[in-house]
């Protein structure tokens, strides 16, 4: 076998997709381009803003080689053997994935603290049914999630969608094939129609999927840009721009050699043009997929078709093609790796970034070498389906356990402390009855000094790692609003007999406060309602959300929460929130400056008007936001705990609802519990064996709880509010 032969059947073997043997070096480089630009990426290196378009590239790669694969089995034998194209994908794609899944699981439990290790878990498993991306749709949406570290194998996302598209696609362009066969031969059309209508199917198939999830992505992009990125419906028409070229007919696909040089040389200025000025602030896919997409797709049409004036002569150098040879493993290997160099260093510049990602060819080329490799061309497998599909579901098997091994060795939970209906006051041990132990919060009722950092607590509820579940009730139950809803949706806590109704309003820094508020109706008979909204903070006036843009959903829901509060009447409306930038007048933008006085004067024309309707309004002042995650820091400072305390200036530079939001307004008072939150010059991660943050600025419900007594003291400390 000649060094070409050779040459060709390595560039055979390479993946994700399948490969051309001996014809698309360009292809192969164009493969080492879209991995460089995601590593790059992923390693924060300046300029590459939008090396995440890499993902865009592989999947029109992916659809082209795979879908013409498919073609030419369909002409040439009258169908598609599923069970061979299955096959062919588990030696390409399983043992290597299932590979790194493993090797991810035990550095998170070498390296990782415990904290993400339930995460980490999960992703595991669902990497390895190749389900991960709807689990990270998701969690994008989960308010509660969005502070959360990334998790190690959240990369698969694209892996998995790849899976996904190869388990229906042959299906259905077999199916279509079948479908069109059968009703032309029962159509009156001369022999040489039928057999265009049958060779037409297929691409009328892959239009169909293109246009119908190309409109999807647009619609899910702007109503939820963060599910938009991972879900497959919003990222098929990308496999399937690939599969549409794929099954153009041939002479659509010749074009004159000045119309190739042109075209090539556009499409890769439209990738590198989206490397270099997108950026992960924009929604993404929808229309601006398009870009990086049919860039790709017209390099590829382009191909060899321009000869040496075209991008294939540069796409098809060296260096871009071993890239190309490595792009799988490298993209597997470096995501876990960088994860884990981040959470060592407690962040990762771009230095130690590029560093790490170069790092990570040594074990992708050793993957290729020894696992990847071997499986593709191995003859007992390929001879084999029966085998073939023994491994696959043994290497599934494998990571599947490993995922759930790492599960079951998460730590036991402490039990949270209980809590008797009467609330513990300041001065105060325990109300109404015997003495009982005291948590959180409490402690200081007694103890003022209680609060002071340490170093070393023997044991503390929530645990590092439930505590980022440690959430309100509203959540469970529905009633917190994600981002796109805009109805005055009502929790109500009724206890008792008592008529007094009180409500709390606002974002999830409102929604903290439920915990804390049903105790305090339990122990004096309110009736609690609860109205709150991710993100969005009781004004008058445009939020901006996290792209700059009108939050119009908040604007709804502000309005559409004074008409209930108008109708329900509580007798007293809490609020509180964090801190927000507003669109100025008539911009529909923000602007940097002022925008803290803008923001406290939409707050202060929100709450005149419920004031003037007759509703008296108590400001909470927002929670000192510590900036650290501090579950995680507990579980990897677990006996210097000192190291996740957080000098208290520093934290109240942050917290949103200030004093001149409420400063000269009638009817509306302000109450501070910051010396029950942070009680020393230095805020405390755990104070009464109880952990107070569950992420950087969120309180965990179970301390939420301790802080009743305090909450219902200043009430009632307010003249003329009648709590008493």
């Amino acid at each position: 076998m000649s060094v070409v032969q050779t040459r060709r059947r390595e560039l055979a073997v390479v993946s994700p997709g399948e490969s051309e043997p001996g014809r698309r070096l360009d292809i192969q480089g164009l493969r080492g381009v879209a991995v460089i630009a995601v590593l790059l990426f992923h390693a924060k290196i300046p300029g590459f803003s939008g090396g995440f378009v890499g993902v865009d590239v592989f999947f029109v790669i992916s659809g082209y080689l795979i879908s013409g694969i498919l073609l030419r089995e369909l002409r040439s034998t009258g169908t598609i053997r599923l069970s061979s194209f299955y096959a062919r994908r588990i030696r390409r794609i399983l043992p290597a994935a299932a590979t790194v899944i493993v090797a991810t699981v035990v550095l998170t439990a070498l390296l990782l603290p415990v904290s993400r290790w339930s995460d980490a878990a999960s992703d595991a498993v669902a990497s390895s049914l190749y389900w991960v991306n709807w689990s990270l749709a998701d969690r994008s949406v989960d308010y509660l999630a969005q502070d959360a570290a990334a998790s190690p194998l959240q990369h698969y996302w694209s892996l998995a969608i790849e899976e996904q598209y190869y388990l229906l696609w042959p299906a259905l362009l077999l199916a279509v094939t079948w479908a069109v066969r059968i009703a032309a031969r029962s159509a009156p059309l001369h022999p040489r129609r039928r057999l265009a209508a049958v060779q037409l199917a297929p691409l009328a198939a892959a239009l169909g999927v293109l246009l119908l999830s190309l409109a999807w992505s647009v619609h899910t992009t702007a109503a939820t840009p963060g599910a938009a990125y991972f879900l497959t419906t919003t990222r098929v028409w990308e496999v399937a721009v690939g599969a549409t070229l794929a099954l153009l007919p041939a002479r659509a696909r010749r074009l004159p050699r000045p119309a190739a040089v042109l075209v090539g040389w556009v499409g890769l200025a439209a990738v590198v043009f989206a490397v270099l000025a997108y950026s992960s602030s924009l929604a993404y896919p929808g229309m601006l997929a398009l870009v990086p997409t049919l860039g790709a797709a017209a390099m590829i049409l382009a191909g060899s078709t321009a000869g040496p004036a075209g991008p294939a002569a540069l796409l098809s150098l060296r260096p871009l093609t071993w890239a190309g040879d490595l792009s799988y493993s490298l993209y597997l290997w470096h995501w876990p790796l960088l994860v884990v160099a981040t959470a060592l260093f407690e962040g990762l510049s771009p230095a130690v970034g590029l560093a790490v990602v170069m790092l990570a060819v040594a074990p992708a080329w050793l993957s290729w070498r020894y696992v990847e490799r071997p499986a593709q061309v191995s003859r007992s497998l390929a001879n084999s389906k029966v085998r073939t599909f023994k491994v696959g579901i043994l290497v599934t098997l494998v990571a599947l356990l490993a995922g759930l091994l790492l599960h079951v060795s998460l730590f036991p939970e402490v039990p949270p402390p209980p809590y008797s209906p009467a609330l513990v006051r300041p001065g105060q041990t325990a109300a109404g009855g015997p003495t009982r132990e005291l948590w959180g919060a409490e402690v200081l009722a007694v103890d003022p000094g209680a609060g002071d950092p340490t170093d070393d607590v023997t044991f503390f509820t929530p645990s590092v790692q439930s505590a980022y579940q440690d959430n309100p009730s509203v959540y469970a139950q529905g009633c917190h609003l994600d981002k796109f809803k805009d109805e005055a949706k009502l929790c109500e806590y009724r206890y008792g007999r008592g008529s007094l109704r009180v409500a709390i309003a606002g974002d999830s820094h409102a929604a903290q406060w439920v915990p804390a508020l049903r105790l305090a109706a339990r122990d004096r008979g309110w009736i609690l309602d609860s109205y709150t909204k991710s993100s969005c903070p009781v004004v008058n006036g445009d939020v901006l959300d996290q792209q700059g843009r009108p939050y119009a959903s908040c604007t709804r829901w502000n309005r559409n929460l004074r008409q209930a509060l108008a109708e329900r009447k509580p007798d007293l409306l809490l609020v509180s929130s964090f801190g927000y930038s507003m669109a100025a007048a008539g911009s529909g933008r923000g602007t940097s400056a002022n925008a803290a006085e803008r923001y406290a004067k939409a707050q202060r024309a929100a709450y005149r008007g419920i004031a003037r309707a007759g509703i008296p309004v108590v400001v909470i002042r927002d929670t000192p936001h510590v900036g650290l995650d501090i579950p995680e820091c507990v579980a990897r400072h677990r006996g210097e705990l000192t190291r996740c305390a957080v000098d208290r200036a520093v934290a109240l530079r942050k917290n949103g609802t200030s004093g001149s939001a409420v400063a000269g307004l009638s009817r509306v008072w302000m109450v501070d519990l910051t010396p029950q939150i942070c009680p020393a010059p230095r805020c405390a991660p755990i104070i009464g064996r109880v952990l107070v943050y569950r992420d950087a600025h969120h309180l965990t419900a179970t301390y939420a709880r301790t802080l009743s007594g305090f909450l219902v003291s200043d009430l009632e400390r307010i003249p003329g509010l009648g709590l008493r």
